[in-house]
């Protein structure tokens, strides 16, 4: 957690920066229940299929899975149930006409609590090609091994 910013990162989608290109990034507020928030508390929460959609002046993220938390004595919601993202009008409708492009898509980056309210980094993103994929690996490559070279060869 950096204490500056008062950001506690609880789970990133680290296969949405290999399969899209990342366009434009939004923060959404996530509207979760009370047992939820300590499941999430407690990074008990995967973005691996999730999607989010905008749409009807909403925008919503499904496919979500948040772990029923084990001291819950309320009724035990969906695991998978679609959660309200909090967004201006503005926003939302900017994500519903990015979307409809075709090719482009929405997906959650990561959760976190900023200042104790969770949140959701969602961008606006391209699909890669196979052969972008690839390419994009061997940059990744190329950097790693540029930087063990000047690791090595800088000897005080």
């Amino acid at each position: 957690m950096t204490k500056k910013e008062g950001i506690l990162v609880v789970c990133t989608n680290r296969k949405a920066y290999h399969d899209y290109f990342i366009l434009e990034t939004f923060e959404a507020g996530l509207s979760l229940l009370g047992p939820e928030v300590k499941s999430v508390r407690q990074k008990e929460v995967s973005l691996e299929g999730a999607f989010v959609r905008a749409e009807n002046g909403a925008a919503e993220i499904l496919n979500m899975y948040v772990k029923p938390y084990k001291f819950n004595s309320l009724s035990e919601p969906d695991p998978t149930r679609p959660r309200t993202l909090l967004l201006n009008k503005r926003e939302i409708r900017k994500l519903h006409a990015g979307a409809q492009i075709k090719g482009q898509t929405l997906v959650p980056l990561e959760i976190y609590f900023k200042r104790g309210w969770a949140k959701v980094k969602i961008a606006l993103a391209k699909g890669k090609h196979l052969y972008d994929k690839r390419e994009s690996l061997k940059k990744k490559d190329l950097n790693r091994e540029m930087e063990k070279g000047f690791k090595n060869s800088i000897r005080f």
